[in-house]
């Protein structure tokens, strides 16, 4: 059933930040474009200003994959991110490509099912969850990408875990709602386990 609710613009806590400036990494097929076009919906649900842009390896399923998401309380000036907030990296070759871009100070997510190696960086926070082993205790694999969008939610100041909630139980299509409860679940254990 579809909330037809009119999004209302959330205050921001008294230390958000103005912008959050996120890069999302896997491979395709895990599900990261997912994760960044739910982030979004999220952020707008919100009030909040956004950007999104996609960026697709050779090949889709399986190839590299990512992209670029921003939620402002303002308005964004560029859409491509240097210097990201947050990565959320899914294995080993996106932390490779992207940990180094990651802000001083800022937070680098990791689905520690697949990345084993360090970061390299002291310099930044770094979250490591199990995603792959947290979707698969809940039933499908294909929910590794809400168990890391749920400790990115968890770190986030202009998106919340109530509004990714809401986004999920409109954006699942009738087909697949069976799905629903997995993701949900999911999306809960990667936000406690951050």
């Amino acid at each position: 059933m579809k909330n037809n609710r009119t999004p209302e613009i959330a205050a921001a806590a008294p230390d958000s930040p103005a912008a959050e400036r996120t890069i999302m990494a896997g491979f395709g097929g895990q599900g990261i474009m997912l994760a960044g076009k739910i982030a979004v919906r999220a952020g707008m649900f919100l009030g909040r200003r956004i950007t999104y842009i996609p960026s697709y390896g050779a090949e889709v399923r399986g190839g590299t994959a990512h992209c670029h998401v921003t939620v402002s309380r303002f308005e964004i000036a560029s859409p491509i991110i240097a210097r990201p907030d947050f990565c959320l990296v899914m294995n080993s070759p996106s932390l490779a490509k992207f940990a180094g871009r990651v802000r001083e100070g800022g937070i680098l997510l990791i689905n520690s099912s697949l990345v084993d190696e360090p970061s390299g960086r002291s310099d930044l926070t770094e979250v490591r969850i199990p995603a792959n082993r947290i979707a698969e205790d809940r039933g499908t694999i294909k929910a590794a990408n809400m168990a890391l969008l749920g400790a990115f939610i968890r770190h986030s100041k202009l998106i919340t875990l109530e509004a990714v909630r809401q986004i999920l139980e409109e954006a699942i299509p009738p087909r697949h709602r069976n799905l629903l409860e997995i993701n949900l679940a999911a999306l809960g254990d990667g936000y406690e386990q951050a």
